[in-house]
């Protein structure tokens, strides 16, 4: 493959009981890294079965973001997908999951 990857998106997963700590390892991974921390949404959004927050970043820092996620997710699914231009490749063939494999609503992108 030979498309430029201009970034990165990690999807931090949660529900009721881990909203707390989900909201707190975005808002540090925000502290630490020049990333761009999203909303909190308490409801699924666009593809994304799951409550969840992103964590938008550049391809440049995944070497850093990517093991710090995987160290610090405390069993949090973490969704993470680079950003090419084809939306649909990105989420379903490039994917890079920490814990459970959630089921996407892709047919968004078809």
């Amino acid at each position: 493959m030979n498309t430029p990857v201009q970034g990165y998106h990690a999807h931090i997963y949660f529900d009721a009981t881990t909203l707390p700590q989900a909201r707190a390892l975005c808002e540090d991974a925000a502290r630490r890294f020049p990333l761009q921390m999203g909303r909190v949404h308490e409801k699924p959004v666009g593809p994304h079965p799951d409550w969840s927050c992103q964590l938008a970043f550049g391809a440049g820092l995944i070497g850093e973001v990517l093991p710090w996620l995987a160290m610090n997710r405390n069993g949090l699914v973490v969704f993470l997908h680079p950003l090419t231009g084809d939306e649909l490749a990105d989420h379903r063939d490039h994917a890079i999951w920490m814990g459970a494999v959630r089921p996407l609503k892709l047919e968004m992108f078809e």
